[in-house]
């Protein structure tokens, strides 16, 4: 059973690490240090919203629309911080 546990903290661990790369680099779209039309940019930045929209897809309809932020990612990463950090090790402190 710590086997799943630690399982799932890595799957969290790795989401999370590519929460914050999609983040950081939708600001440095944003503020024009990257292009988004030089290929290798449009890849990564595809690829990564292709990989985190079915996550933050249920998030988005569920809170209201504040058109120019999206606090999708904010709540996610939040939900993330919490499961990780909070209910994993509760749960295997339990398990002992």
């Amino acid at each position: 059973m710590i086997a799943i546990i630690q399982f799932i903290d890595l799957l969290l661990s790795v989401a999370f690490f590519i929460m914050i790369v999609h983040i950081i680099m939708s600001w440095l779209l944003n503020f024009n240090v990257l292009n988004y039309n030089q290929p290798l940019v449009r890849g990564i930045w595809d690829g990564l919203n292709k990989l985190l929209e079915p996550i933050y897809g249920p998030v988005r309809r569920i809170l209201p629309d504040t058109r120019p932020l999206d606090l999708a990612p904010l709540v996610v990463f939040i939900g993330i911080i919490a499961v990780r950090d909070i209910f994993l090790p509760a749960l295997a402190r339990s398990l002992y």
